[in-house]
């Protein structure tokens, strides 16, 4: 698969921005609003079908070198565990900025 054909890098390009449309539009999962997130959902949308058929196996339908089941599967973990990863990361960052000032007045008495 690294040396893939032209085909296959528009089939796996194709099930990322249908994947990121559907994730960003029809779902509303998002960790932050506009194109660049949009784009960065194609990203790594692109990436987890890249990855999809060597992780999940090589099953189903296979067109130009691409299994496409394993693919779109491995594209809708990808957006799901980067927008989860993100939003879990905000909260931790979110938590801990409000816990610094309690344990600021607690420091000082």
């Amino acid at each position: 698969m690294l040396g893939m054909g032209f085909v296959s890098f528009l089939t796996l390009l194709v099930i990322s921005i249908v994947v990121g449309l559907v994730y960003h539009f029809a779902l509303r999962y998002r960790f932050q609003d506009g194109l660049d997130a949009l784009l960065g959902k194609f990203v790594v949308g692109w990436v987890g079908a890249w990855l999809g058929s060597p992780v999940l196996g090589h099953w189903l339908w296979k067109f130009e070198n691409v299994y496409v089941i394993p693919a779109i599967l491995g594209a809708i973990v990808a957006v799901h565990m980067n927008i989860l990863a993100w939003k879990t990361l905000a909260r931790v960052a979110s938590e801990r900025s409000a816990e610094e000032p309690k344990a600021k007045a607690q420091a000082a008495h």
